[in-house]
Order: structure tokens, then sequence, then C-alpha cells
């Protein structure tokens, strides 16, 4: 939706230019406005808006209602239930001054209520306090950097290092994306810049945690009620006043989004000898959208990929990631919103072969999640133990659950949100609503995976979508990274050990 910044100062007054300057570098985030509140001399707010929900300008941000200020990246999707169910008083017709009023009403209780994707601040002019929260997955992005002087938070990277004086990258941070491709537990690739941790609120200077997964054993949903909690996870995201489209891979997961949508645009990617054309234009023969398919060259990716790791500072999670920027840069020509099916692997436990490994393991191992999972060939076991230490379960399964719910699926959404935001297109991914995976952990392996991987999100939509999706295996989403490297890191042998070099290279020589 939109881009924040927000500087808190304690001991100096803060330098008013080049923090506009700074919010500035996320106008993509947000191109239809940028605003800017100078509460004081040591706090100010910047929003760039990228207009979804009441187009009306009474809805820009900073949002100021009874001395709260506002600033908010994200949509509240049950917005409209909110209104009716607290008699909740507005004069828009926005999620924003819904957000703002739930604060108003409960402070940080308000978060209990959300079904959305967020990262929001709420300063508070009379009693001075700032309250900063992100959504309970961390779909959207913020970030944060702790300086002698207060914190400063935002939804991406650049803004910040403009505003700080430890610019310093982190080894262990590009030790963890080199192994892992992403860093975990907070961390960034510079050593003062972190996330700001999902399912957590900032209040009095601490940070608080207002949710977490309970994989405890429980009885599975029917299949009524699973297809019903999707339908609707998909109902409430369809809630824009621009045009919502949906990626369209051919895949189960895209496949199932786009004909609960039925959008009047769908899309995918590819290149010329490596794509999913086939499978995306199987799917589409019942959906009738008009379906538009992106073939992109490999001197397109590598020019891309320099000019996207150069824009955000940080090295891009996903080859992939390239060709959703691509794609979404034509997205923009028609649709504001796209829907993607990030989340239902993690739910449904897609990665068949280390969740197959971790059912019958007794013990989460270092070699084995090196060998299950790792990406990076060059061995660091410190960084697999930082990775795989203090995992909640009782046993390998519910450790790796865990995993690829909170970190790997984090990874996944930096990936989706860097991307789109880049084309000032909002994605939204109805398998993260946080009612579908309270519902799907704890349930049983068997009910997950008995024999055919996916199986109840197969069996629940057989007669919605074509069998040939259904019955089709899982595939990656395919780049020829060999080839593209074909011409550099001779030496290296593993396609992903190249992607990192490249990556880790591009943003050092930019930094310097």
């Amino acid at each position: 939706m939109c881009g924040i910044l927000v500087v808190v100062n304690k001991t100096r007054a803060v330098d008013v230019k080049k923090i506009e300057n700074a919010g500035k570098l996320m106008q993509h985030r947000g191109p239809d406005c940028f605003g800017l509140n100078i509460i004081s001399n040591n706090v100010v707010m910047t929003h760039n808006r990228l207009a979804i929900i009441d187009l009306n300008n009474r809805s820009n941000q900073p949002f100021v209602k009874n001395d709260l200020c506002l600033v908010y990246n994200g949509e509240i999707y049950n917005y409209k239930e909110l209104i009716k169910e607290h008699d909740l008083k507005t004069n828009t017709a926005s999620d924003t001054e819904v957000l703002l009023l739930m604060y108003e009403k409960y402070k940080e209780a308000c978060l209990d209520y959300l079904n959305g994707m967020f990262g929001f601040a709420v300063y508070d002019l009379k009693k001075k306090e700032l309250f900063v929260a992100r959504d309970r997955l961390g779909v959207k992005p913020l970030y944060f950097s702790k300086t002698r002087d207060g914190i400063v938070i935002a939804s991406e990277i650049a803004p910040i290092l403009e505003l700080i004086d430890d610019k310093s990258v982190d080894d262990f941070g590009i030790r963890q994306y080199r192994k892992l491709r992403m860093t975990v537990k907070g961390d960034t690739v510079y050593k003062n810049i972190k996330f700001f941790p999902a399912g957590h609120y900032y209040s009095s200077g601490c940070f608080h945690k207002y949710w977490d997964i309970d994989f405890s054993p429980k009885e599975p949903p029917s299949d009524e009620q699973l297809k019903a909690l999707i339908i609707d996870a998909c109902r409430i995201r369809k809630r824009a006043d621009v045009a919502v489209g949906s990626y369209l891979s051919g895949g189960l997961d895209s496949t199932i989004l786009s004909y609960i949508l039925k959008p009047e645009f769908t899309w995918t990617v590819g290149f010329e000898q490596l794509n999913e054309f086939m499978w995306a234009s199987l799917a589409n023969r019942q959906l009738n959208s008009k379906h538009i398919q992106i073939i992109v060259s490999e001197e397109e990716f590598i020019s891309t990929a320099e000019k996207m790791i150069k824009k955000r500072k940080e090295p891009l999670c996903v080859p992939n990631e390239v060709l959703i920027y691509l794609m979404t840069r034509k997205v923009k020509t028609e649709n504001t919103v796209v829907l993607s099916g990030e989340g239902a692997d993690e739910l449904f436990w897609g990665y068949d072969r280390i969740f197959k490994w971790a059912e019958k393991a007794d013990q989460l191992q270092i070699e084995d999640f090196d060998k299950y999972y790792c990406y990076g060939s060059e061995a660091d076991d410190e960084v697999i133990d930082y990775a795989i230490s203090g995992l909640p379960g009782y046993n390998p399964l519910e450790k790796i659950a865990y995993f690829f719910q909170v970190h790997h699926l984090h990874g996944l959404l930096r990936r989706l949100d860097n991307s789109t935001m880049l084309c000032s297109v909002e994605a939204r991914v109805p398998f993260t609503d946080y009612r579908l995976v309270e519902m799907m952990a704890g349930t049983s392996f068997l009910w997950k995976m008995n024999g055919t991987v996916k199986l109840p999100l197969k069996r629940v939509f057989e007669d919605l979508i074509p069998k040939s999706i259904i019955e089709r295996n899982k595939v990656g989403f395919p780049v020829p990274l060999d080839s593209i490297f074909r011409n550099k890191y001779k030496k290296v042998k593993k396609p992903f050990d190249k992607w990192a070099s490249f990556n880790i290279e591009t943003l050092i020589k930019e930094l310097t």
C-alpha cells in the first residue's frame, strides 16, 4: 500500500530536509501522495501513499485525529466489519481511519481484532509516546535502527541508511544469506539495521509479542470449513477501489486463487525456453481471463537484478524475484492490486522432501538441515545452528513446521513485497490469513500428506479447478542460473552460490 518513515530523537533536533529526502526514496511504494508531519523538533513522520481504498485526499497520511498521528503501510481487510462490530464513527471510507479509531479505543489490544497486513506507527501528540506494530506473519516489511539519539523506523532499508551513522555490513548476516538465501531472527546484512519482529508491537521503548503460532495437536477442520475459510480470505482481499488481478502460473495455489477471484486479468512470466506458459494457458481455459504472458531474456534478467539490488540496498532473496518484478511492471498497466499464492506451501507442507524427513527424524541435526534445506554449498554449521536453535516444538516435525511458517515464509514475503511495490503494485496473499494459519497449525502429518502432497487443498477444490492442475507435480519457479552466469563464476559449481556471489558483489560495490 505505502511506505512509512518515522524518526524519533531524544537528545537533538531532527534534520527535517534530510528526513524528507530519505522518505522520498520510497516514492515507488506510494506515488499518489507524499506526506510529512513535523510533530516537534524531535519527531517527524513521512508517508508515501499508494491509493487503494478510499482514493479521496481525505485519507492521505500522516493521518491525524483526536491528538493521534498515524502512518501506515498495508491493508486492514476486515475494516468494514470492525466499523459495525465496534460502533466506530468514521468520516472517511478508508481502513486507515478505522485503524486509528481501533487504536484509540483499545490501544495495543486492537491488534487482536485486525485481519490484515500492516506496519504502522501512531504518535500520541499529548503523551508524546510512540506505538509501532507489525502484522502477525510479517507480510508487510518494517525495519528499525536504534541510534544514540533515538530510533528510526521505515518500510525499507534505503531511507534508514540515509539517516544513520553506522552503515557497516554485518559479516554474519552475509554468511546467513550465502547459506540460507535470507537472514533470520530479525537480522539484516547491516549491523545496525534490524527487521521489526513480526507479531510484535513497540511501546515505551520495548518490544512485546502479541501473537505466535501454537502447534499443539488438534483435530483438522472439515473440508467445508477449510474451503469456506480460504474463499473468505480471498473475498476480503478483493476489497479495493482499484482493479484487482491475479498471478496465474498454472500451479495449484495461483490457480485456486484465480478461480475464486475471477479477475479480468491474469499474469504469468518466464523465459522463452523455460516457463510454465502451457500450464497457465491450460488453467485459463475455463477461467477465461485476459491472460498476459511476459517473456524475459537472460540479459534483461542480469541488468534488472543489478538495478533492484542497488535500489533496495539488499541482496535479492530468490532469483525469481527479478521475474516477479518484470511481470509486475506489466501488471501495473491494468491492476494496482494482485493476488499471489505465497503461504500455501507452508500451510500444507508442499515442501514434501524436508517434511517427510522431519516426520521420521528423532532429532533436528545440523547436517540433516544442511542436506534437506540449505541453499549454499559452503559449510557453515554456526549459521545453521543459529537458524534452528530455539525453535519451539517437541519433535523435528513441529520445529520444521515452525521454521517454514515463520522464517522461510518471511523470506518469500520479502521477495514478493519488494518486487511488487517497486512497481507501485500491492500484492495480497490469502494463504497468509492468520485464521488459516491457526486452523492448520497442529493438524496431523497424515491429514496433510497421506501419500499426496497438499492433499486437503487438492481435495476441497477438485470441483473448482481443472483435474490436470490437481494432478500436476509441484515445480519451482524456474530460473536458468547456470546459463545466465555461464560466463561468470565458472569455478563455482552450485547455481545458488553463483547467484549469492553476484548479489553480494553488486551490493558491496554499490555501498563503496
